[in-house]
């Protein structure tokens, strides 16, 4: 009885530490010069966790002449039951990428576009 209440507590947690909007923040490319932000709302499909916001990115790179770039776009990604693995679906300037990371510290993989080389990216949820 009592492991059935700790894991009905445990669920009860976990799903009240992603209520509300979630705040994405990170940075891509190889040398970290564009960052990333973003907030998103929650939507539950059965056994899967999706979010979706608006995204900008902003160009940060010393090589930034005339101020600095943004862009903006759309973010998608789902969690499942345990957040180790994110999959999501990005599109910048209507061009639709995907990008797939395992958690450490922070979300850490490759995103990939159309007709260009795969870039590292790093995401944290707030």
């Amino acid at each position: 009885m009592r492991v059935r209440l700790l894991l009905i507590f445990t669920a009860a947690t976990a799903a009240q530490a992603w209520a509300g909007p979630l705040q994405v923040v990170g940075y891509s490319g190889s040398l970290g010069e564009w960052e990333w932000s973003a907030s998103v709302t929650e939507k539950i499909t059965g056994r899967t966790k999706e979010f979706s916001g608006p995204l900008t990115l902003q160009h940060v790179g010393v090589c930034t002449q005339e101020g600095p770039e943004t862009k903006t776009g759309q973010i998608r990604f789902q969690l499942s039951k345990l957040p180790s693995e994110m999959k999501a679906t990005i599109w910048i300037d209507g061009v639709e990428c995907t990008f797939s990371g395992r958690l450490s510290d922070r979300y850490s993989g490759s995103m990939t576009c159309p007709d260009r080389q795969a870039m590292p990216l790093n995401i944290w949820l707030k």
